[in-house]
């Protein structure tokens, strides 16, 4: 591995239209897996100026079964995407959470598909693809997160709240930010380089108006990254484009899944190429994903390693996994080999099954919206949400090893 080098990751707001549309999607599996934990969703939303489209398949007991709705299903799932678009804050002529167009093209799942997946006889329930999954870990931040994008989340995050408070009102919702580090030994030593990119109140890009955002941004950052990451040679891009007053789905149209390195690690890990958003947890897209990332966090809060990367891969129909490949770069206390091994013996992870992901992390449940905005990773787990998060595999790992 490099010891000296510059690294870049980026984040979008929760206003992105590509976030928009993520939240969406998980708005409508939170809503079904409300109604019927076993249910499978895999919703795709389109969003542009003044119209949201979903489009995909489900099965839901209660809410769609036999080709039909369920009396009151349509109205509610509209409910749950106007509601998500107002929690935003989107009440702009070109894209209004109470007036924008609607359409719903959701419909059943492929028989074809579902008899793949479905636990029959002696048959466990396989998964829902095919694919190769990665999670990582690395000890640059207290959440084991890559130091670029922890702090490119974290500068939107601070500035969606303060907008929502009021403490910010000449921000609007979409945003960009970006973190160029410089690592010496590995270690992150300064930052040569922060953008960001927030839509805004009309005015705020000329005059007193562009000098008070400007001000505020910087304000933001230099209480988000620590102090001796900065200097007077950071260099600073705050809406270099010069305006931006029309942003969100009115400025460019979003799609579901489009953010994929922004969900995970920023660039600093391999990504298996599918998206989170939009799939309940027997899709291994989402859940195999998650587990790697638990299984990583916890090799490197056990102290095993100062930084972990973990494949797995699946065909669909076949529940246990293909392959298990962990790489801890050099940094291991032990052969990579032996975490493998510690890993397909411990019973809590059911062979790493799609069940027995589900099982141990408890992801049948309306858990997924939070994640789709901020990263996947790097959260605080609390109460059934972000329970990958969680490093109480930690000691059995050591005790394994």
């Amino acid at each position: 591995m490099r010891s000296n080098y510059l690294f870049t990751s980026e984040s979008v707001s929760e206003g992105h239209p590509d976030k928009v549309a993520d939240q969406i999607s998980d708005a409508i599996v939170d809503l079904f897996l409300s109604k019927d934990p076993e249910a499978r969703i895999a919703c795709e939303t389109l969003t542009t100026t003044q119209l949201v489209v979903l489009a995909g398949e489900i099965r839901c007991k209660g809410v769609y079964e036999d080709g039909a709705w369920a009396p009151g299903a349509l109205d509610e799932i509209e409910q749950a995407v106007r509601a998500t678009v107002k929690r935003i804050g989107y009440e702009q002529d070109g894209f209004h959470w109470e007036t924008f167009k609607f359409q719903n093209h959701l419909h059943g799942q492929s028989a074809h598909i579902a008899q793949g997946v479905d636990a029959s006889g002696n048959k466990d329930e396989g998964a829902g693809d095919q694919g190769i999954m990665f999670g990582f870990a690395c000890d640059e931040t207290p959440d084991l997160m890559p130091a670029t994008l922890y702090y490119s989340h974290k500068i939107l995050e601070r500035m969606a709240a303060d907008r929502h408070s009021g403490a910010a009102p000449f921000l609007e919702p979409d945003a960009k930010s970006q973190v160029t580090l410089r690592f010496e030994n590995g270690v992150p030593a300064a930052a040569t380089a922060i953008v960001v990119s927030t839509q805004h109140a009309k005015g705020y890009d000329e005059g007193a108006g562009e000098a008070e955002l400007k001000a505020y941004v910087k304000k933001v950052i230099a209480e988000i990254l620590p102090a001796k990451l900065l200097s007077e040679a950071t260099e600073y891009h705050i809406n270099p484009t010069g305006s931006f007053e029309i942003g969100g789905p009115d400025g460019d149209a979003g799609l579901t899944g489009r953010k994929i390195i922004v969900d995970t690690y920023g660039g600093a890990a391999p990504h298996g190429g599918g998206a989170f958003s939009g799939k309940d947890p027997t899709k291994v897209d989402r859940s195999a994903a998650y587990i790697t990332r638990y299984l990583a966090k916890n090799i490197v809060a056990a102290g095993l390693a100062k930084r972990c990367t973990i494949q797995l891969a699946y065909a669909i129909g076949v529940s246990k996994p293909l392959s298990l490949y962990v790489n801890t770069h050099g940094t291991g206390t032990v052969d990579d080999a032996r975490i493998e091994d510690a890993i397909t013996r411990m019973e809590s992870l059911g062979g790493l099954t799609p069940r027995g992901i589900r099982t141990h992390l408890g992801l049948n449940k309306p858990i997924y919206q939070k994640t789709a905005a901020y990263g996947h990773f790097g959260r605080k787990p609390e109460g059934d949400f972000f329970p990958w998060e969680k490093t109480d595999l930690a000691d059995a790992l050591k005790a394994a090893l």
